[in-house]
């Protein structure tokens, strides 16, 4: 497939966690002519949606096989780990892997973090999916570490979570096949990385046409780095300079 061949609709896949609401907000205001479906699917099935065409791209979580799948990291989530709200570890801000050591710790077969060695104690039988997990977690069997999206996705009244650290981490990317980058994967691509909306970056130009610039390039004048509080940067932390003396101005 060619970047020229467009098809009438856009097809995007996301796992459990991701938050596509935005984009696809954008989507509709920029290509309202353009129908976009959505499909949530369990972790392991986005690339199989992807390569089997199904799907046109897909929000997936890292890794991927960068030999069939274009992949753009996007974000790398916090990693947390989610207990009962009397749980011990609730008394700190912070939990690490070392705390878990005398807990059992639930490891779902959809499991998306990647762990080299598990912490705390195994459980008996890995549970089939991560809800599964979170409802043996609030009967008191054991915690869980999971991404912070998912404990958000899976929030229990009964249940807290608290950043666990030295644990894997779990990032989300977009990616589609690698034979299949179109021009709407290019305006996807577009979106989430914040391009303006005539931005041509990525897209195949007709021939003999030069490409459009970016419009927030600017004239192309060289510009000062905000400071946090959004002003400009001066050489002398704020000071103005007297050009006849070389010597910074007080302000009045």
């Amino acid at each position: 497939m060619t970047g020229s061949e467009v098809s009438p609709s856009f097809r995007l896949v996301y796992v459990p966690g991701v938050m596509p609401d935005k984009w696809v907000r954008i989507w509709n205001e920029r290509l309202p002519d353009v129908p976009l479906t959505l499909t949530q699917v369990p972790p392991g099935e986005a690339p199989e949606r992807l390569l089997g065409r199904d799907a046109d791209a897909g929000l997936v979580r890292l890794p991927v096989d960068r030999t069939v799948l274009s992949a753009i990291p996007l974000y790398t989530e916090q990693t947390v780990v989610v207990v009962p709200r009397d749980h011990l570890v609730t008394a700190a801000d912070e939990v690490s892997v070392e705390d878990l050591a005398d807990d059992i710790v639930l490891h779902p077969l959809d499991d998306v973090l990647g762990w080299e060695a598990l912490p705390g104690r195994p459980a008996l039988e890995r549970p089939a999916t991560t809800a599964d997990a979170v409802e043996l977690v609030a009967a008191g069997i054991g915690v869980l570490v999971v991404p912070l999206s998912l404990a958000r996705l899976h929030h229990r009244k009964d249940l807290t979570h608290r950043p666990l650290t030295d644990a894997p981490a779990s990032s989300v990317a977009l990616a589609w096949p690698e034979d299949a980058h179109t021009d709407r994967v290019e305006d996807f691509i577009g979106i989430v990385r914040g391009r303006t909306v005539n931005s041509t970056r990525g897209r195949k130009q007709p021939d003999g046409a030069a490409p459009q610039k970016d419009r927030r390039a600017g004239s192309g004048r060289a510009q000062q780095p905000r400071t946090a509080g959004g002003s400009r940067r001066t050489g002398t932390g704020g000071a103005a300079k007297n050009p006849r003396r070389g010597k910074p101005r007080r302000r009045s």
